[in-house]
């Protein structure tokens, strides 16, 4: 049987009546949660319990609650509670208000978390145009708006050294990186042979990929001494499998130059599959070589780097975009 205690019963004319002066009469959202739940229930004992608070506390509540709303939203007697015409009404509402502050919290939260800043991100080549990359900026942007983002484009010859003196934040590069840079692979794909339009292999007539072996005669487009030869090395495939070292030929510190001196017929070169659409140039034809090592593409960063919020925010987004096999390597 429900039990109501006197001093909590209602006193006929007391819905609506003005609270004390200097009160907020408006509604609390702590009280619509507690009139949701005795709703629910329809009984302030089970609803007291769920709330983990006492009866007379609940119901002390409620009676604040049709105060501030000026009508009664429940019948009380020693043995049932049920909703008035108005508490029917108005609990629709109430949960409303609810789900609003709820949803206003959440992106109240959301907000704090966003970063703010400027983020130095750096690419060598081609990089800035695939599709990963602008998958991650835009989940960055839609993460973090508040946070500007420069592109700036390295060089064969610097890219390490860069990302090393703090130019950039993290850079998009390809492998194989030095140690003690950290980096998570956003691809893979073939390697091709960017070859001079003039070279017999190039012609379309010979209607077949080719090998290392075929172009074990070629000379290699070479980098300056700044560039990690272990890097280079991987690129060129030097050695190649039988044990010949791969003949070099002119020094180049970047893409274009590179395209250059292959178009002028004086060297060839491995680029990843991507340049066929990337460098359409006159002079220049690609070839795949069936087996030739696959090519990945990855973000960079140097250990601690991931502690600023901005490279953090830039690694959140990349993990987001990312297929899930491509795990840190």
């Amino acid at each position: 049987m429900e039990q109501v205690p006197s001093e909590e019963r209602p006193t006929p004319g007391t819905a609506g009546r003005p609270e004390t002066p200097g009160d907020d009469h408006d509604p609390t959202t702590r009280q619509l949660r507690l009139f949701l739940t005795l709703a629910r229930e329809l009984h302030f004992g089970r609803a007291a319990q769920r709330l983990y608070m006492t009866q007379p506390s609940l119901s002390r509540q409620i009676r604040l609650l049709e105060n501030r709303l000026g009508v009664p939203l429940v019948d009380r007697t020693s043995r049932s509670v049920r909703l008035t015409e108005a508490g029917r009404t108005l609990l629709p509402e109430a949960e409303n208000v609810l789900t609003a502050m709820s949803r206003l919290r959440s992106r109240a939260a959301e907000q704090s978390r966003r970063v703010r800043g400027r983020l130095v991100l750096g690419f060598v080549a081609g990089e800035s145009a695939m599709p990963y990359t602008h998958a991650i900026l835009d989940e960055l942007t839609r993460r973090h708006p508040a946070v500007s983002v420069e592109l700036r484009l390295l060089t064969f010859g610097d890219q390490f050294e860069r990302l090393a003196d703090d130019d950039v934040d993290a850079a998009l590069l390809r492998p194989p990186l030095p140690p003690p840079l950290r980096t998570m692979t956003l691809a893979v794909e073939p390697r091709v042979a960017c070859l001079p339009s003039s070279d017999p292999l190039a012609d379309p007539a010979v209607g077949r990929p080719l090998t290392l072996t075929d172009l074990a005669e070629h000379r290699m487009v070479d980098m300056p001494a700044s560039v990690s030869r272990t890097w280079w090395d991987d690129w060129t495939v030097n050695p190649r499998p039988d044990g010949t070292p791969v003949q070099y030929g002119p020094v180049v510190t970047d893409i274009e130059g590179l395209l250059t001196e292959v178009a002028r017929g004086r060297a060839i070169s491995f680029l990843p599959e991507a340049a066929r659409r990337l460098y359409p140039r006159p002079g220049i034809h690609y070839v795949h070589v069936t087996d030739a090592p696959m090519s990945s593409a990855a973000l960079a960063w140097l250990p601690g780097r991931h502690e600023r919020p901005t490279v953090a925010a830039l690694l959140d987004a990349a993990r987001a975009v990312a297929p899930p096999a491509n795990t840190p390597l």
